[in-house]
């Protein structure tokens, strides 16, 4: 059985364990060098980061449980314009991961679903995202929720360059 909540800053530690697997699960096998990998792990997902990060008013995290185990988590960052986007009422769909062993229970889907939920209940216009431009599977997913691509970015982590595509959706 699925379970979503809000996560609070008390919930840093566990947020802080899930980002680590599911973003090396996601993007590990694109590292050349693993000590850019670890760095970025490192910088990004530490406990304090994070503690602070869920206690900043514009930052909603979500937990996804299964059988009372933490298995995903999301992130809405309210008010955050795009330079893809002509809008005043926009926010951004930060994160959506989900440990690979639980991914064809569709915990994603429910997660994007309360995220989008809570976007529209607070008024936002449109949500954008950027997702890596090789991961086929969260592109298809996206575009089957109804966002469509905007853009092109780029981002380098280490040595590795990363070509990502920003995607938006209507919420009105």
């Amino acid at each position: 059985m699925i379970q979503l909540r809000e996560a609070t800053p008390d919930d840093a530690v566990i947020i802080s364990l899930l980002a680590r697997f599911t973003f090396t699960e996601t993007f590990g096998h694109y590292f050349t060098d693993p000590t850019d990998l670890e760095k970025y792990l490192d910088q990004t997902f530490k406990v304090p980061k994070l503690r602070a990060s869920l206690a900043k008013p514009k930052n909603i995290f979500w937990l996804a449980y299964v059988d009372e185990l933490p298995v995903g988590y999301a992130k809405l960052k309210l008010d955050s314009p795009s330079p893809f986007l002509d809008a005043d009422r926009v926010c951004q769909l930060q994160k959506i991961y989900v440990l690979k062993d639980f991914l064809s229970q569709k915990i994603g889907l429910e997660l994007q679903n309360v995220l989008l939920d809570k976007a529209k209940t607070l008024g936002f216009q449109k949500i954008w995202l950027s997702v890596l431009k090789e991961n086929t599977r969260a592109i298809r997913f996206y575009l089957k929720n109804g966002f469509n691509t905007v853009g092109d970015h780029h981002f380098s982590i280490g040595q590795e360059d990363f070509d990502f595509q920003v995607m938006v959706k209507e919420l009105t």
